[in-house]
């Protein structure tokens, strides 16, 4: 069935290509972006596309669209710490308003409803890997919190609107994903390392690179949204890759695949880094039958090569 999607974020990194899947699946998408992180250059190759629409805006203010829709994907918010460090207040309203605007139009469209959670929800966890049941570490006013408690408090509201109002709601936790179209500021560990060694500067590994991280390729990320669609699971469930490797390794991995000659040089951990970061992906494949296929090192060479081409 050709549906009209309203994805919102639909111009950042994962929202893009969230609607570049949609468009090449034959549905018709509505992007909704304000463009503090987002870019026009991530959704130019959709916008003579006629299935394709355009809302210039913040999703923190109330939002009116005349058309049907059938889904909304509410992907908009900043997601690295350099950016929602850098855009505190306007991180919490979009995970705090705008996810009540985009269930309230969910609500009023008779559409379904799918979150863009985060990883983050779970903090500096205890547990590893950490299950879906696990809930969370926070530091609520650490430098880290306006993003954890955005999310969470965008979780609260997503299952509070599908008990009281029985809203067709989905929540994705998205572990570390990279790929193309991730700025090369982004400020987060793959670009950061990629842009270092391409440019042959020290790679910076904050404290002492044994802290661990999973990285999921993005077009593994998002068929498993796809399939979280159409299936019929309402509470939270990690999207990630479980493969868990040590930023150290992850640096020599990088230095590796870019035959750069860059050093790694060490700087002080981050205010609430987390230690270890790695999903339990046992209900992805047991209720979506999803699980990440492609490998990082190929992932990697896609984004290298991606990267070689914007420096």
């Amino acid at each position: 069935m050709r549906m009209r999607i309203a994805v919102t974020g639909g111009a950042g990194f994962l929202g893009s290509h969230l609607c570049d899947f949609l468009l090449r699946k034959g549905h018709k998408v509505i992007c909704i972006d304000n463009f503090i992180t987002g870019t026009q250059d991530n959704i130019a190759p959709f916008l003579n596309n006629p299935d394709f629409k355009l809302i210039e805006q913040d999703v923190s203010k109330y939002i009116e669209i005349e058309d049907t829709i059938d889904w909304i994907l509410h992907f908009a918010s900043p997601a690295s710490p350099i950016d929602y460090q850098m855009y505190p207040i306007q991180t919490l309203k979009v995970g705090a308003l705008g996810t009540h605007n985009t269930l309230g139009l969910a609500k009023a469209k008779d559409a379904k409803f799918l979150l863009a959670s985060s990883s983050e929800v779970y903090g500096d966890p205890i547990c590893n890997p950490q299950p879906e049941e696990y809930w969370g570490n926070v530091n609520p006013i650490g430098p880290r919190g306006v993003y954890d408690e955005a999310k969470r408090f965008a979780e609260a509201m997503a299952m509070a609107y599908h008990r009281y109002h029985n809203i067709n709601t989905r929540i994705a936790r998205i572990f570390n994903t990279y790929g193309e179209r991730m700025r090369m500021n982004d400020g987060r560990v793959v670009p950061n390392f990629i842009t270092q060694a391409l440019k042959g500067k020290n790679i910076t590994v904050y404290g002492d690179g044994s802290q661990t991280r999973s990285f999921c390729y993005v077009a593994d990320l998002i068929e498993g949204i796809w399939k979280l669609m159409n299936n019929e699971v309402y509470e939270p469930i990690n999207i990630g890759n479980p493969r868990e490797l040590t930023i150290l390794e992850f640096a020599n991995l990088v230095l590796k695949f870019t035959g750069s000659k860059s050093k790694i040089t060490y700087k002080s951990l981050p205010v609430n880094d987390p230690k270890v970061r790695r999903p339990d992906i046992k209900l992805a494949k047991e209720k979506l039958g999803w699980k990440p296929n492609i490998s990082l090192e190929e992932g990697l060479k896609k984004t290298i090569d991606y990267f070689k081409k914007k420096i």
